[in-house]
């Protein structure tokens, strides 16, 4: 059985940990105190025993749980990253406990009146009765996706303790920069070398995901022209105006706000901007293929027809795509899925199947050669205030972990 006194000390040691990830850095990993838990987490590694344990110079973490079968076994292998969002601080994180939470309102910070209410977040009275990590209401959490860490790390440690517990070759992986869309960017798929491997980077118990977003950025530069106010006719262009149209022109109702299951969206998250200039960022979403490709052309369509209207230049926009949907690289190989499916039943967990709005580096790694449907890791509220995660369910997706690799050693 694994101890949740043990989980908690894991978990509360990781989340203490500053390492929120740097958009605007051109590093790997994106900030330097990323490294400190990176080096606690490789010198773990080696401490319970797993071996070839590496960490290379990107920060990128690997290691190996020999097989214990003489059968020949797919190689799987689990992964999560350990950055954190730069949304919200995660400087100075104070963990608080639950214990047997009573389905009312949590105190986060009685100073600032910050209160997690199940009034609004619901989700909360699923897990009443039981123990729940909480932040202090002034910095995230952080259990995106350190507790798909803590899982990762106590699976392991349990089947080295317990080698009763038949399984394969077994490799795991911790990567920088997820948060900001990099994680699997300087991932060495080939050295990882593994059939499969599943993220423990989902949020409520249960949760088993191989769909996700596409995924593109857009940064819209709408051009101005500034003159003195009092001899502006006819010749100011202002550059927030034109900006204002151009969100404006895009359809309200499809936003992350009026969304959800598979409906996509354009979702404005940054705006700086003056007469002379003003700079839209946007990132568009979209499961379908063609829906997302048709989002991409809404937004080319109306820069051409603003520019005309104008009869110049004022509006320049760049798309880049970003990642998309895993579905594709999955649906040929969806015994990994199975597998995952099986081994939460046999847990008396009932799956949830169903798309990720959003991305993981799964998505990414799925494109590069390694498949890689995603699992729960417990938390919820990501990237704010609000973030908690129920230790029984750190516990279970932990009992998963083993539970995959001891299905996927059963022979056939």
């Amino acid at each position: 059985m694994i101890s949740k006194e043990h989980i908690i000390k894991r978990f509360v040691s990781y989340v203490t940990i500053d390492t929120e990830s740097d958009p605007t850095s051109n590093t790997t990993p994106s900030t330097k105190k990323q490294w400190d838990l990176a080096n606690k987490l490789a010198d773990e590694l080696k401490s319970i025993g797993m071996q070839d344990v590496t960490i290379d110079e990107n920060a990128y973490i690997m290691a190996t749980l020999p097989s214990n079968v003489k059968h020949k076994v797919p190689v799987i292998g689990f992964i999560s990253h350990f950055d954190t969002s730069p949304d919200f601080t995660g400087s100075n994180v104070k963990p608080q406990i639950i214990e047997k939470y009573n389905g009312k309102d949590i105190v986060l910070n009685k100073a600032e009146n910050i209160i997690l209410s199940p009034d609004y977040f619901d989700d909360l009275l699923q897990y009443k009765g039981q123990t729940l990590i909480t932040t202090d209401g002034t910095t995230l959490l952080g259990a995106d996706d350190k507790a798909g860490i803590c899982e990762i790390v106590s699976a392991m440690e349990y089947l080295i303790n317990n080698p009763e517990i038949e399984h394969g070759k077994i490799r795991v992986g911790f990567t920088p920069d997820e948060e900001i869309g990099r994680g699997a960017h300087k991932f060495d798929v080939k050295k990882f070398g593994a059939d499969w491997a599943y993220t423990m980077d989902g949020s409520q118990i249960g949760e088993l995901e191989y769909e996700n977003f596409n995924a593109a950025g857009a940064v819209v530069k709408v051009k101005g022209k500034i003159v003195h106010p009092g001899y502006a006719k006819g010749k100011m262009i202002n550059s927030m105006y034109i900006a204002q149209e151009f969100i404006n022109s895009l359809p309200r109702m499809e936003t992350p706000e009026h969304t959800d299951g598979y409906q996509g969206f354009f979702h404005l998250h940054d705006i700086h901007g003056n007469v002379e200039e003003t700079t839209l960022q946007y990132i568009i979403r979209d499961h379908d293929k063609k829906h997302f490709e048709a989002r991409k052309e809404v937004m080319v369509k109306l820069t051409n027809e603003l520019n005309s209207q104008y009869g110049k230049e004022v509006i320049v926009t760049e798309i880049k795509d970003q990642y998309y949907n895993m579905k594709e690289k999955v649906e040929p190989v969806m015994h990994i899925v199975d597998i995952a499916e099986e081994a939460m039943k046999q847990l008396n967990i009932e799956p949830l199947i169903k798309a990720i709005r959003g991305g993981t580096d799964g998505s990414q790694l799925s494109y590069m050669g390694l498949p890689c449907p995603n699992i729960f890791a417990g938390g919820h509220n990501f990237h704010g205030r609000y973030e908690y995660v129920p230790v029984e369910s750190m516990i279970k997706a932990t009992e998963v972990i083993c539970k995959i690799a001891e299905l996927t050693a059963k022979k056939k």
